[in-house]
């Protein structure tokens, strides 16, 4: 009778301990579906929207990096801003949502449970009360309140990883956004011929990304391409946001040359450049024959023809300043102080537009193959014009009589022919450029205004310029630039008089139909004003793009 009676108090006891292990249980799911499920998830996405922040403007996020490096701008939020930002977030949400179940479920509501006291604190009088909430109420909220906390991890946890694949796939798309933005800048520069070089003396250097200012500050941006700091946009350590790429406006920026940080001209970002130096020997006439160009060029300009203007004001006082030279003497000093600097113009006709660099080095810079070798502009050249002074030639001096002779004196011939400017370059450019036999040349006979008033020459006329040298000793000459250059023709002008006081629109207009002559050939349709005068191939050049590397305008007068 006593093992029976042991046994019916044990399984008695069972009983009891299942009954209340199972309205624990129940409690448990109460308390965790009705109340610290929601209440623990809650706290947890708020946490995380919070830690999203900071949502009010001018408030400091201490997670900000700022600058980096050299570069004077903030990293893209999406390179790496977004994952320190999305750590943070994620972290502060789970800290928050076990912060809430040990303080207050477990410091407070389930310790007070298990003391007899209500959730709030409040003591119970009655014996039987305070025993009741210590052995049915307190165990299930403390599994209930550890059940929502496990539970509210496990979906807080899905939440934040279907987020973080969100991120991912948004950091994929702008990470390929980057080369693809740069692919369609390059694809569209190389579409519209686009080869930046430096214009001033002593650099010369291809400048595939200019250095930028920032018009709110003194910072300048050498990497404000679409990039780790920004795809269409960076911000600069000022707080200013700027241009990433020529199709949110980096082009209105001011630019620098890299290398020697000068000031580069603002159509340089947008426009086709085309380098043409005027190659000729002291005293040749290169200055007055590019004054003339220029004078050429705007009296285009005035019939309506063309829209010309200087690149920049010091183009513009260059200009201004040989041209009052010329007014004064009649006469234009002869180029000094090393290498030259680029007389940059705008020239637009139609829709279409070039930034024409006219390069007026010293004469003596053509006297020796090494001296034509340290003429770095010279390996961008789109085309040559060769300024021939004939009356230096001794085979075209042996013909004059004395009278000749002597007016050939008075025009200042210069120390050196044009087969002798020609030699020197012609070997130098084939090693500087690579593409000699693609580049067309426009040989230019100047002084013809004293041409015309010998009586031992013939008379060059309107006629082909290129016969007429050839009657003159100089057919060889002609030969070598047919055979050597992609495309040849030729002109004879009077630069003294398209400058200076009462100039001849007429001569003004010939002037200029050399350069708008290699204009044509880098697709500016300039081709119908260049006339038929001049012999020598007698057709444009075709145009065409080298492989490395805008409607605006209007008439501006001198």
């Amino acid at each position: 009778m006593n093992t029976g009676g042991e046994g019916s108090d044990l399984h008695l006891a069972l009983q009891v301990v299942l009954v209340l292990f199972g309205w624990a249980g129940l409690v448990a799911v109460a308390v965790c579906l009705f109340r610290t499920l929601w209440e623990f998830l809650g706290r947890g996405v708020h946490a995380v929207w919070r830690s999203l922040g900071p949502w009010q403007a001018g408030r400091l996020d201490p997670r900000l990096t700022g600058a980096v490096g050299t570069e004077p701008a903030e990293l893209s939020y999406w390179w790496r801003q977004m994952w320190a930002d999305a750590a943070s977030a994620g972290r502060d949400g789970m800290r928050m949502l076990w912060r809430a179940f040990s303080d207050p479920w477990l410091d407070r509501t389930v310790r007070n449970l298990f003391r007899g006291r209500r959730p709030g604190g409040r003591w119970v009088r009655v014996p039987l009360g305070r025993f009741l909430l210590a052995t049915l109420i307190a165990p299930g909220t403390a599994a209930g309140a550890l059940a929502g906390a496990v539970l509210a991890t496990v979906l807080l946890g899905w939440a934040l990883l279907v987020f973080a694949l969100l991120l991912g796939g948004v950091w994929l798309g702008w990470a390929a956004g980057v080369p693809l933005l740069r692919a369609v800048e390059r694809g569209w520069a190389l579409l519209r011929g686009l080869r930046a070089a430096c214009p001033h003396p002593g650099c010369y250097a291809p400048v595939p990304l200019a250095v930028h200012r920032c018009p709110g500050c003194p910072a300048r941006h050498a990497e404000l391409r679409p990039g780790r700091y920004g795809a269409l946009w960076h911000v600069c350590g000022c707080g200013r946001r700027l241009p990433a790429t020529r199709l949110t406006g980096r082009g209105r920026l001011s630019a620098l040359c890299p290398h020697c940080e000068q000031v580069l001209p603002p159509a340089v970002a947008t426009t086709r450049v085309v380098h043409t130096p005027l190659v000729g020997g002291t005293s040749s006439g290169k200055t007055m024959l590019m004054a003339a160009m220029v004078e050429g060029l705007h009296a285009w300009a005035r019939e309506g023809h063309l829209r010309v203007e200087y690149a920049t004001v010091a183009d513009r006082g260059s200009h201004t300043g040989v041209n009052q030279q010329l007014n004064r003497t009649g006469w234009a000093h002869a180029t000094t102080g090393g290498p030259p600097r680029a007389l940059m113009l705008t020239v637009a006709r139609g829709r279409r537009r070039r930034l024409l660099y006219l390069y007026d080095p010293m004469g003596e810079s053509m006297s020796e193959a090494e001296r034509v070798r340290t003429q770095r502009y010279l390996a961008h050249t789109d085309g040559i014009v060769l300024v021939a002074d004939v009356l230096a030639d001794p085979a075209v001096r042996s013909r004059l009589g004395p009278a000749d002779s002597e007016r050939a004196e008075r025009a200042r011939p210069s120390a050196q022919g044009p087969r002798t400017t020609y030699e020197r370059l012609t070997g130098e450019l084939a090693a500087l450029t690579g593409r000699r036999r693609r580049l067309p040349v426009a040989a230019v006979v100047t002084k013809r205004d004293v041409l015309d008033q010998l009586t031992s020459l013939p008379v060059p006329g309107d006629g082909r310029i290129d016969d007429w040298l050839g009657d003159i000793g100089l057919g060889a000459l002609v030969r070598a630039l047919g055979h050597d250059f992609g495309a040849a023709r030729y002109w004879a002008v009077s630069a003294h008089a398209a400058t200076g006081t009462g100039p001849l629109e007429s001569e003004q207009r010939r002037a200029a139909e050399p350069v708008l002559w290699l204009l044509a050939a880098s697709g500016l349709r300039t081709g119908p004003l260049t006339g038929r005068a001049g012999g020598g191939t007698g057709r444009v050049p075709r145009p065409g793009r080298r492989p490395d590397t805008s409607r605006k305008g209007g008439y501006t007068p001198v």
